[in-house]
């Protein structure tokens, strides 16, 4: 991970540690927004990884998405399936 993936993913870690014990588990996803965030800058640095955590924050609310969206790249067969 890059140091500046580093850095974003320090308010992630918190936010597990923190509050996520005391908010529940209704996550609308699979994976949550927390490890889909971690896995995203892991896998696509810094940018790419924030404007992928960011899009998926965003849409997670009672009129968004829902279900299986794994982090693009982490599954072939899923990505292959919902190509554009």
């Amino acid at each position: 991970m890059s140091p500046l993936a580093h850095v974003l993913a320090l308010p992630v870690r918190a936010y597990r540690i923190l509050l996520s014990p005391w908010v529940g588990h209704g996550c609308r996803y699979q994976p949550t927004c927390s490890v889909y965030t971690l896995e995203a800058l892991e896998r696509h640095g810094a940018f790419k990884g924030g404007w992928l955590a960011m899009r998926r924050i965003v849409s997670c609310h009672p009129w968004g998405g829902h279900g299986y969206d794994p982090v693009p790249g982490a599954d072939p067969e899923h990505d292959a399936q919902h190509k554009h």
